[in-house]
């Protein structure tokens, strides 16, 4: 066979270069080899190409996680050395790496780090980060930490510290010199006690105390203390008491103390039932009768003056009761999937065992979307909870659907990506292939444009279906998919003002509970836009609606239970059941 000279020419040519490239080092050669595409075996596997490239863009981001960065951690025996290089990072994340269990002290070098995230390895042990003087978000979950890093006193602009799902069997004094620090979560520990300067009016900004699941047998009665303190959660610890200084704090909005054995049965009764505006008003009543009238609980002139104030609300002419409004915007009637026939029904294929197992359904009326902003402000509210609860649509998944256009019986199956076909909101028909690919280039262009090393948050979901045969999607009567997760769901059953019922479904890879959990939520949601949309009629009437709230949102929403089933008929799920929506607070269950 004749070879053309110009791939002669091409190859001489190449090989003279490559061969010069040896006076200018292996540096040099290296880069030839690359533009060639050959050499590639002989790199040097402690030269990362995604470090590499954060250093010659100069880039303010680095995200390293999974499986394959964990077996490159696991060879090299760390990360590499030239990682505590690149001083630019403001964001640095290792995460989901088992084979990572310790950090160099060149972690200190790091100066301009604001976010540190180091969750799901197996860590036990981190340097001092005192020196990390512009870090704002410290993420250590899920590791095996026996003792926090040192210096996190001197961490100024520290906002939010995440430490639950380690071995720590104490915490260090000194977080109150952490002013700006609003969050806080060390559940999941083995701690015994809270530090004692952590309930003090120096952590004016600390909103969020998360620590269940420990072995904590005390909260401070200082913890009024804390100015900010909108949510408290100590449930399954070994608390034998509350302290009535609790009803003190003026902000508090959720608290969460189910799981302990109180002393007092009445409040236990009361904590596990989560009502929080309850159990705080028992708790102000204690504080009123003192130590010498028992403890009970409010005094009967304050049982008289509220049961005055109800009638006087039934009145035509009296104004409500300020707690009866407040819970009115807030009342969930639950209908028994018993009490009326099924208006659909789900069937969960066994394939999607091994993709996207976990599936909870239901039905909602009476949510109210028409008047105003409604629709769009449940899409809003929709969205941040796929941000936060959802982690950015990586834990779960939340899909709403028309009823009326969906064709039951509904099944929960998977396809191939090439024959998954659906058609997306606000796009044309396509297959799964066609829409992955679509949205990676959207995501692409969105790195470029911010200028950022990874795709943006948004589009982690993206990766969840890296390299699977089958795609899990729910598919209707007629085989038409009507909802392809965590992607997207159908244009065709896409909610509008005019929607009356909701089929909502929530998705999970990792557990049902975690599925119940985001349905609560989605629910709780639902209760407090109705509420706001109630209560703003001025908005509500943008559209001509005369909107009554005694007719709309004070009748709360109603929620039908749906069951999930194998192909044989057997139960996988029914939602809700009597264990559900039970931590939401504030929530008053009516069950029909």
């Amino acid at each position: 066979m004749r070879i053309p000279h110009s791939v002669l020419n091409w190859s001489i040519d190449r090989s003279i270069e490559l061969n010069q490239c040896t006076v200018y080092g292996t540096a040099c050669r290296k880069v030839f080899e690359e533009e060639a595409g050959i050499g590639t075996a002989s790199m040097d596997p402690h030269q990362w190409p995604e470090v590499v490239k954060a250093a010659s863009e100069k880039r303010r981001e680095l995200v390293l996680q999974g499986a394959p960065v964990d077996s490159r951690v696991g060879s090299a025996g760390g990360l590499p050395s030239a990682l505590y290089s690149l001083t630019l990072l403001n964001y640095l994340e290792v995460s989901q790496c088992p084979s990572l269990t310790q950090l160099h002290e060149d972690l200190r070098l790091l100066t301009s780090l604001q976010s540190l995230v180091l969750c799901r390895n197996k860590l036990m042990s981190v340097p001092r980060l005192d020196s990390l003087q512009a870090l704002k978000v410290l993420d250590l979950s899920v590791n095996e930490l026996t003792c926090l890093p040192e210096g996190l006193s001197g961490l100024k602009e520290l906002s939010s510290l995440n430490v639950s799902c380690n071995r720590l069997e104490a915490l260090p004094e000194g977080l109150s010199h952490c002013p700006k620090l609003s969050t806080l979560n060390v559940s999941k520990n083995r701690l015994c006690s809270l530090p004692t300067d952590l309930c003090t009016d120096r952590l004016e900004l600390l909103a969020t105390l998360l620590a269940s699941d420990n072995l904590i047998q005390e909260l401070s009665a200082d913890v009024h203390r804390l100015p900010a303190l909108k949510t408290l959660d100590l449930s399954n610890n070994k608390l034998s008491e509350i302290p009535t200084a609790l009803s003190d704090c003026a902000k508090l909005k959720e608290i969460n103390f189910k799981g302990n054995k109180l002393r007092d049965r009445r409040l236990e009764k009361m904590v596990n039932g989560c009502q929080t505006k309850s159990v705080l008003e028992y708790l102000r009543g204690k504080s009123r009768v003192g130590p010498e009238g028992g403890g009970d609980g409010p005094t009967k002139a304050d049982k008289s003056k509220r049961l005055q104030g109800k009638k006087k609300g039934s009145s035509p002419e009296g104004a409500a009761d300020t707690e009866t409004e407040e819970v009115a915007g807030l009342l969930v009637r639950v209908l028994h999937v018993s009490s009326r026939p099924p208006a659909l029904t789900v069937t969960v294929s066994p394939e999607v065992k091994q993709v996207r197992p976990y599936l909870v359904c239901c039905l909602v009326q009476g949510l109210l979307l028409k008047p105003g902003n409604a629709l769009k402000r449940f899409l809003v509210a929709q969205t941040k909870l796929h941000e936060d609860i959802c982690g950015k649509r990586t834990t779960a998944t939340i899909a709403t659907h028309d009823m009326r256009l969906l064709k039951g019986p509904l099944t929960y199956g998977v396809k191939p990506p090439t024959q998954l076909k659906i058609t997306a909101l606000g796009r044309k028909e396509m297959t799964a292939v066609e829409l992955i690919r679509l949205l990676q280039l959207e995501a692409e262009e969105l790195r470029k444009q911010r200028k950022r090393q990874n795709v943006t948050g948004l589009h982690k979901y993206l990766q969840l279906l890296d390299g699977q045969p089958l795609y899990p999607c729910l598919m209707d009567a007629e085989g038409r998919v009507v909802s392809f997760p965590p992607i997207t769901n159908s244009e065709h059953t896409k909610i509008s003002k005019d929607t009356c019922e909701l089929f909502v479904e929530v998705t999970s890879g990792s557990s049902l509970q975690t599925c119940k959990d985001v349905m609560d939520a989605l629910i709780l949601k639902m209760c407090e836009l109705n509420k706001f949309t109630a209560e703003r009629r001025e908005e509500a009437g943008s559209d001509g609606e005369d909107l009554n709230p005694s007719n709309s949102a004070l009748q709360g929403l109603t929620v039908t239970q749906l069951r999930t089933e194998e192909l044989d008929g057997s139960l996988k799920v029914v939602y809700p059941s009597k264990t559900d929506l039970g931590s939401c607070p504030g929530l008053t269950l009516l069950w029909e």
